[in-house]
């Protein structure tokens, strides 16, 4: 009896045992951080993860690169296990997004500048590098363009079919898909400001051509920089930081006589300049105690600063009151209002 008492005592032991590491690791996943979006900040944001999780007591987070677009859809999708804490943006997030947020009962939000980025439109180091407009660029990509005073689908096969003093090569570029913040900066930057320009177009015009001439690239900027190897004709539209990293592959285009280089991004007189963000659910933080310790990380000088390690992998620093403002605003989780996305 006694034998089968003690037998009894010690499965229950085992059974809440069991139990209790069960419900230790369900505590433990749902307090892990879970980071989200864009391709274009994965790398930097990805470095402060490794930090965080080598520093801290914290489990290192889990990041995703689903795109700006992709990352601010699931971030809005609500609040609770399932939906993300953190998504980076390298673009700010739209009024539109940020009212989804809002109906979802994502209404308490903290936005975060960390520093700057260019676009680049870059190609194998093989070639020369090219010097481009961005009316030249509009040009090349648009589903529609000007010919005698009409619209039509866009002729041009060959670059110098367009300028006679661009290379003698196929329209080829890769590029990002419609998810991606970086493909709405350069719709912005170029498309946009380059249409404005033209009689031919009513408003701004930002549809790119589906001939084969753009491929659509997904997230994954460094599968670009792989295919530009491979393709030495072919150019590449993505993130400045990439270009640095692969200095000795890559040759950047200057884009209306400007070269891209951190000097020029940082003062803006590179056209194709951006800021980039993350966004935190501060809803989330009593639940995720690890998030505002990563975001405050993220935020500091040792990371975003003019000696930082990020500017290392080709961030460029906002200027230093930017950054003590941005810090502020993260630090004491101030809450986007939508008038502020309208300034």
């Amino acid at each position: 009896m006694n034998r089968i008492l003690n037998n009894r005592i010690f499965q229950t032991s085992v059974l809440a045992a069991a139990v209790g590491v069960a419900g230790a690791a369900q505590a433990q996943e749902s307090e892990q951080l879970r980071i989200v979006g864009s391709s274009t900040v994965y790398p930097f944001a990805s470095y402060v993860v490794e930090e965080f999780g080598a520093t801290t007591e914290y489990a290192t987070p889990v990041i995703e690169s689903t795109g700006s677009g992709g990352g601010l859809r699931l971030f809005c999708n609500g609040l609770g296990d399932g939906t993300p804490d953190i998504t980076n943006a390298s673009r700010r997030i739209k009024p539109s997004e940020f009212e989804r947020c809002q109906e979802n009962g994502v209404t308490d939000i903290t936005e975060a500048m960390v520093g700057y980025d260019g676009i680049a439109f870059a190609q194998s180091s093989e070639n020369e590098a090219m010097n481009v407009t961005r009316e030249q660029l509009f040009k090349a990509l648009a589903a529609k363009v000007p010919v005698d005073g009409e619209l039509v689908d866009n002729p041009y096969m060959k670059w110098n079919d367009i300028d006679s003093s661009l290379p003698d090569r196929e329209i080829a570029v890769y590029g990002p898909p419609t998810t991606s913040g970086t493909r709405d900066a350069f719709e912005e930057l170029v498309m946009e400001h380059a249409s404005e320009g033209m009689d031919a177009y009513e408003e701004a015009y930002t549809d790119i051509r589906s001939d084969g001439a753009f491929i659509d690239s997904g997230e994954n900027d460094n599968l670009i920089v792989k295919r530009l190897a491979e393709n030495t004709d072919a150019f590449g539209i993505f993130g400045y930081s990439f270009l640095e990293e692969n200095a000795e592959a890559l040759v950047g285009s200057s884009i209306d006589g400007v070269k891209p280089t951190p000097e020029a991004i940082g003062s803006g007189d590179y056209p194709v300049s951006r800021s980039l963000f993350f966004y935190v659910k501060n809803q989330h933080s009593e639940d995720v105690p690890a998030m505002m310790d990563y975001a405050n990380m993220f935020m500091s000088e040792k990371m975003i600063g003019d000696m930082g390690y990020l500017k290392g992998l080709g961030l460029i620093p906002a200027p230093k009151e930017m950054r003590e403002e941005q810090r502020n605003a993260v630090k004491n989780q101030e809450q986007l209002e939508l008038a502020d996305l309208k300034k």
